[in-house]
């Protein structure tokens, strides 16, 4: 049985969508509450935070109510287009009141966005699992993430292109630029993708395959052992510190890079593009070496190199091409981590808890993320120059933890397809 590139290709227009909208509101919403709002970097870690928190209610919510509904438009479809139809109306009032400078305005289209966005994230990762048979999943969640890493990187793109070097930039036609694209990409999904008559095929034919999961064969039942049960805890320790680290920058860089380095625009957006890209184009090799000296050493030296990222951008006082490099070092860094952690969270989960321990994995990597921006807008507070120390200090703590881990590190086997080293939880 092989994979349809096609139809996983339109799926992942769903999530192209996704990505494009959160690495918006990541860049440009710091700008809007620093200097339009003239909020604190505390009220605004606390602002930024807000998306995580509510994910961790609407994500599990929508994702169960989606399960149970049916229409003649399918389980996931009306989510998804009701959803982004209420997102893109009020992400545009946010330049808008931006512009006006109205926060009670900005507040509430801020929070019906938010709001919209948490309805339908899970039901438009949950299309794929419905629409492709179990043993194609690791191709096809490839190719979804690729997609996602286009809507990154156009987002950034517009930003970097867009964003003019003034006092007060007009971010109307960005926001409208990827709103326009989270249009685009839905009106194709609805027209190419029949999800209920496509699920009702995948359905007759994973029937007819009789396919049988290898995990539910080792009939591992019962409560963990102790000591992979400590492993688990401190690897879901490192998740939390690790993330701790890496959102803070990536939350604080566009102010950082206006108030330390001097960059005007959305010059700043250049930097991540070059992060985003290295990532993608090292999954593959990462995805290799895994294979060949197992998942804890790539991990770690991921840490390694991601805080030797952390400890270089702190080293420069003024913006230089060289901060690319840097960049790009710190995008490998992040996907040795990224790929691999998640795998090793699953292979310690019991037959049939696959699911509970998906929600482990997302719940501290959440977590960190609701924590992250508020605690380190206390030290950006006294001085921006500390961004870069918090993340060494976090990188260097989920080191420690990760060394704590003892299971869940089974060399995996070499893919039969290079595109499955692209296969990742987020």
């Amino acid at each position: 049985m092989k994979l349809n590139y096609r139809r996983t290709f339109f799926i992942g227009l769903a999530f192209l969508s996704i990505s494009a909208f959160w690495q918006l509101y990541d860049s440009i919403v710091p700008l809007i509450l620093k200097n339009t709002f003239k909020m604190d970097e505390v009220l605004t870690g606390a602002i930024m935070a807000i998306d995580n928190v509510l994910a961790l209610f609407l994500l599990p919510l929508f994702g169960a109510l989606s399960d149970r509904v049916d229409t003649r438009f399918g389980k996931r479809m009306p989510f998804i287009v009701l959803g982004t139809v209420f997102a893109v109306v009020f992400m545009m009032l946010i330049p808008r009141a931006d512009q006006a400078v109205n926060f009670p305005l900005f507040f509430v289209a801020l929070g019906v966005t938010l709001i919209s966005m948490g309805t339908y994230r899970s039901p438009a990762v949950a299309l794929m699992p419905d629409l492709t048979p179990k043993p194609l999943r690791s191709k096809a969640n490839a190719v979804i993430n690729l997609m996602g890493a286009v809507g990154y990187i156009y987002a950034l793109a517009v930003i970097s292109l867009l964003v003019k070097e003034t006092d007060k930039p007009d971010y109307t036609l960005v926001f409208a630029l990827v709103a326009v694209l989270m249009v685009i990409a839905v009106v194709i999904l609805v027209v190419t993708i029949d999800e209920k008559k496509q699920a009702a095929k995948i359905s007759g034919e994973t029937a007819s395959q009789a396919f049988v999961d290898e995990k539910d064969d080792e009939s591992k039942t019962g409560p963990l052992p102790s000591d992979v049960r400590k492993s688990l805890i401190f690897l879901l320790a490192s998740i939390f510190l690790w993330f701790t680290a890496y959102n803070a920058v990536t939350t604080a860089y566009s102010r950082y890079a206006i108030e330390v380095w001097g960059l005007k625009g959305g010059s700043f957006a250049n930097s991540l593009m070059v992060a985003g890209a290295a990532a993608i184009v090292s999954y593959i090799p990462i995805g290799i070496i895994a294979s060949s000296i197992g998942r804890k050493k790539t991990i770690l030296a991921g840490i390694l190199m991601i805080t030797a990222t952390y400890i270089c951008g702190f080293l420069f006082r003024q913006y230089s091409p060289w901060i690319n490099v840097v960049f790009a070092f710190t995008g490998i860094g992040w996907s040795a981590i990224n790929v691999n952690s998640y795998p090793m969270v699953v292979e310690m989960s019991r037959s049939g808890d696959v699911g509970k321990y998906t929600g482990y994995y997302y719940t501290f990597s959440m977590a960190a993320q609701i924590f992250t921006p508020i605690f380190s807008g206390f030290f950006l507070k006294i001085s921006y120059r500390t961004l870069f120390p918090y993340a060494v200090v976090f990188s260097l703590l989920s080191f420690c933890t990760m060394l704590m881990v003892m299971h869940g590190d089974s060399r995996p086997p070499k893919r039969a397809s290079r595109l499955e080293h692209f296969d990742t939880a987020d």
